[in-house]
């Protein structure tokens, strides 16, 4: 009896979609082949149950024999949504096309329609997918007739259970992420969210996940769907398209892109708006570093850094280099001043590389160079740690002679006694520095502004940054659009501190007119750093030297210090200079030179003496042309940008209307009448044809990628660096406290191999010691 039934039911699903059949009616299920001898079938349930959810469905969302329907898109949309309310998915099964292309039937079928086929493979798999196929007879059948699509045959019955409303969000042909979703998702995935967290925002947006449209494995297809297309554009394609686009977004956005032999992009510049009028205010002072692990390929990342007038971090330009030789610097210097109108930075400072002393030299030889004193602490302790554990002085001396000395015969005598004092006459490295001395040696740098900077721990702490941003395993697309986030993040931060020195003055101590002044000029930041400076002229001793004429010299000793400032005054122009040179060095008066103007009676800041840069109004009068363009290239962006928009305008629109049962009627009155008015629009206007409107002005794909040119040269990929053996990626450089930590971890491992080795290990307590002497400098 089995047999039978198995073999009735297998002939019964092989007739199901016969195309020869032309008569246009409902075909009754013959349930009697699905009927046992103890009572109904299990086939009979999932009919009945089918029947009771027709019985709660209005008769306009039910298929039926002769409906019309203008184009075939719309044939899928109604049953799809007819799907939905009984419970299963639908797919596109077979149909017929005649000369033209155009459908002359098509029949859409439950997806759980047919058996899984004979795989000759099978034996090898030991653990089949479940099985989805269950013969279900739901059909519906349309043909074309006049130019409509008429429904000839249409099967309700299902052999399998249907999905409860709270599973239908399950179901294949319910799920899909439609553009607006899309731009949201984009968004978040640029702005760093991952998958899960950009899905769980989305879901609470609109009630829960089950009014989403779509489940998370749907956003991880999206996303891989997305990456990989972007890897078939490649790195050439995909970085010139977002360099170009962005020159479209801002006009003064700048890059420069070189090509070795082989037309391969090996380095990449690039620098916007914003940036260019932050080195209009501040690029008098500039910290440049690279750093390495921040992308994929394992580049060289090279920022040009500054210092506002809130002290904080700012970025002028960012390069991706091939390698850091002589020549590349050379490029990236030249292309960084041509992106600036010519102008150069008054002062750079950098780590003691010689490929980029080399670069500095033959492109900005007016620029000074200064070298990064913690870089040379950093190299003192891997040339001299003999010396550091040795002697506990020496790191104080050491330091005296690079920060401590107003004048150069009193640097020279120091570091004279102190080679004499630790036997290091004919020291090689000290030798060398010596030669340098002009690049460290704060005795020779009091006279050129720096900022307040010695070092390029501003570039350093920018780099720690990057890491919250950007991963080692990203390519160059995505490096570039984290990159934004960290951009826009600074800008946060100085709007923040704009805002905050508008909006509030900072709280005086004491109501004396000086600090009312300095309040009222400085931002908050330096205004605490002038404070500091006049508490500190109550601890120092002033002494008159000689009077000539309008010039008197005093010699201020300040608390705790054995040696003397010379401060000289003229009264005739009410100009005065000390030693120390704090004001030419940092930009803002030293606490001797205030003792003198207080002595004075000096009750304001000379105005020779605020600097504009550290000032509530270093930007005013600097402006660059920053006209936006309102369209991208992008449909994709565009949609997002509307979409933005509108959700901006109905979200008030939804808190106001929310307030009372009234305004709530009426806004769901006008809303259902405007979501008529656009469905109506979009039919009229599908939104291919409005793609293919934009296309016309598109940016160039991958195919095109060698049509593009860089100074008459075509591009035809970005140059990949060798990898090393043993390198999973790039590493960067390790600086010498690095490796000394490095070896301390090793020598409990090999201090029974060789007592040689253990020697040359590096006493850390005597390199942190030397920090904790250096920090209050740096």
């Amino acid at each position: 009896m089995d047999g039978d039934i198995s073999a009735a039911i297998k002939n019964q699903l092989c007739r199901r979609l016969e195309f020869a059949e032309e008569v246009p009616s409902i075909e009754p299920v013959d349930k009697q082949i699905f009927k046992q001898d103890n009572g109904p079938s299990e086939i009979d349930s999932y009919t009945n149950y089918a029947t009771s959810i027709h019985a709660n469905l209005s008769d306009e969302v039910i298929p039926r024999v002769g409906m019309e329907f203008d184009t075939e898109e719309d044939v899928y949309d109604f049953y799809n949504k007819y799907a939905k309310d009984v419970g299963f998915s639908i797919r596109k099964s077979k149909g017929h096309k005649d000369l033209h292309g155009h459908w002359l039937n098509r029949v859409y079928c439950c997806s759980c329609q047919g058996t899984r086929l004979k795989d000759k493979r099978d034996d090898d798999v030991k653990c089949h997918r479940p099985e989805t196929r269950f013969g279900c007879l739901a059909v519906l059948k349309v043909s074309r007739i006049n130019g409509k699509f008429q429904v000839t045959k249409f099967i309700a019955d299902h052999t399998h259970v249907l999905a409860s409303p709270s599973k239908r969000m399950f179901l294949r042909s319910q799920r899909k992420i439609n553009l607006a979703q899309v731009a949201e998702l984009e968004i978040a995935d640029r702005s760093g969210l991952a998958p899960k967290e950009s899905v769980g925002f989305l879901a609470r947006k609109v009630g829960g996940i089950e009014n989403l449209g779509f489940i998370p494995e749907d956003y991880s297809n999206y996303l891989h769907t997305r990456r990989t297309k972007e890897i078939k554009v490649g790195d050439t394609g995909g970085v010139l398209e977002y360099l170009q686009n962005m020159q479209h977004d801002d006009p003064n956005f700048s890059y420069a892109i070189q090509v070795d032999l082989d037309d391969l992009i090996t380095n990449i510049f690039w620098t916007d708006g914003r940036m260019k009028l932050d080195y209009e205010s501040f690029g008098d002072v500039v910290c440049f570093d690279t750093t390495y692990r921040k992308n994929k390929e394992g580049r060289p990342f090279a920022l040009f850094v500054g210092v506002n007038h809130h002290k904080q971090s700012v970025i002028f330009g960012a390069a991706l280099l091939y390698d850091e030789t002589c020549n590349s610097f050379m490029w990236l210097f030249d292309s960084f001043s041509k992106a600036m109108s010519g102008k150069k930075p008054f002062t750079i400072l950098t780590d003691q590389d010689a490929a980029m002393a080399k670069a500095l030299a033959s492109q900005w030889p007016e620029t000074y160079h200064r070298l990064c004193v913690w870089h040379m602490y950093q190299n003192a302790a891997k040339h001299l740690s003999d010396v550091f554990e040795r002697f506990s002085s020496f790191t104080k001396d050491f330091s005296s002679c690079v920060y401590d000395y107003d004048e150069e015969e009193d640097f020279l005598s120091a570091w004279d006694q102190m080679l004499a004092k630790y036997n290091l006459e004919n020291n090689s490295w000290l030798q060398k520095q010596f030669e340098l001395r002009e690049k460290w040696a704060l005795v020779y740098g009091r006279q050129t502004f720096c900022a307040d900077m010695s070092t390029t721990q501003r570039s350093e702490s920018m780099n720690n940054q990057i890491k919250m941003y950007i991963g080692y395993n990203y390519d160059l697309l995505r490096f570039f659009h984290h990159f934004e986030r960290l951009l826009a993040d600074r800008r946060y931060e100085e709007l923040k501190a704009d805002f905050k020195n508008n909006q509030s003055k900072p709280s005086l101590p004491y109501p004396v007119e000086v600090l009312k002044h300095v309040a009222d000029v400085y931002t908050l930041t330096v205004f605490k750093d002038f404070s500091k400076e006049i508490w500190l002229t109550w601890d120092c001793e002033m002494h008159i030297i000689e009077s000539i004429g309008t010039i008197t010299s005093y010699k201020v000793i300040s608390s705790g210090k054995n040696r003397h400032h010379i401060v000289t005054f003229d009264s005739s122009n009410s100009t005065i200079n000390c030693s120390c040179k704090k004001f030419e060095f940092a930009g803002i008066l030293c606490s001797h030179a205030w003792k003198v103007l207080s002595f004075q009676n000096f009750k304001r800041i000379p105005n020779q003496y605020i600097l504009k840069r550290w000032t509530k109004e270093a930007k005013i009068g600097v402006a660059i042309n920053s006209s936006m363009s309102t369209r991208s290239n992008d449909p994709k962006v565009d949609v997002g940008s509307r979409y933005k928009t509108l959700l901006r305008w109905y979200s008030h629109l939804a808190a106001r209307a929310s307030m009372s049962e009234q305004s709530f009627d009426i806004a769901m009155s006008d809303g259902e009448k405007t979501l008529s008015k656009v469905e109506t629009t979009l039919k009229q206007l599908s939104i291919e044809e409005s793609f293919n409107m934009c296309s016309e002005n598109k940016i160039p794909q991958a195919d095109e990628t060698e049509q593009i040119k860089n100074n008459g040269k075509k591009v035809k990929g970005v140059k990949c660096k060798p990898r090393r053996k043993g390198d999973g990626l790039s590493i960067r450089p390790k600086n010498a406290l690095e490796k000394a930590t490095r070896k301390r971890n090793r020598r409990g491992e090999q201090s029974k191999k060789s007592v040689r080795e253990k020697d040359e290990i590096i006493d850390l307590d005597v390199l942190n010691s030397c920090v904790q002497h250096i920090s209050p400098y740096i």
